[in-house]
């Protein structure tokens, strides 16, 4: 099963509407958003494509009451978490949580196939050893919205473990074609 991650979109609507078109149509069943949406409403760029949406709030949490009502309705199938969360997917504990060191606290544990955060705006896929004698993957796919940093979200394989950091490529609003967001254009 392949997955999207994503974190730190901060309402940047069509930075993540384009990372999780592209890594749907590169086979993603599901999404996990490590917090910092904000505006709930943000979600309907995504909820269209019909993926599950696995999503922890950050340090802007935006609007909780009006998430929570989002998560409520089947039809969007989003499932919220509030500050952290543990679910499995393809046979894999995965843990998400905004903040990156309560993500290595929870990886050193060795409860966790996958360990997911947002936060610093830095993609990083590492590989962290833990108490049980083997190693977890702490997965931070960046900010998918370009937030003082280029736009990336990591398309994961949980079949294999296999993940990789991928740059969000935004179409031309003229011709519909993509454009790497980090090329400027006069």
């Amino acid at each position: 099963m392949k997955i999207c991650i994503v974190s730190d979109s901060h309402d940047h609507r069509d930075h993540l509407a384009a990372a999780v078109t592209e890594a749907k149509s590169l086979g993603a069943q599901a999404v996990i958003h490590c917090g910092d949406l904000v505006a709930p409403s943000t979600l309907h760029a995504i909820t269209p494509l019909g993926l599950p949406v696995h999503l922890v709030h950050g340090n802007n949490q935006g609007d909780l009451f009006h998430l929570s009502k989002l998560a409520h309705k089947p039809e969007n199938r989003v499932h919220y978490y509030g500050q952290d969360g543990s679910f499995t997917l393809a046979g894999k504990r995965i843990f998400v949580v905004h903040y990156p060191h309560y993500a290595k606290a929870m990886a050193v544990t060795g409860d966790y196939d996958l360990v997911c955060n947002g936060h610093e705006h830095h993609a990083v896929i590492e590989r962290i050893k833990n108490i049980k004698g083997g190693e977890t993957l702490r997965v931070d796919p960046g900010t998918v919205g370009g937030v003082s940093a280029p736009a990336t979200y990591v398309l994961g394989d949980l079949e294999n473990m296999e993940f990789e950091i991928r740059a969000v490529l935004l179409p031309e609003p003229a011709s519909g074609t993509q454009t790497d967001p980090k090329i400027m254009r006069a």
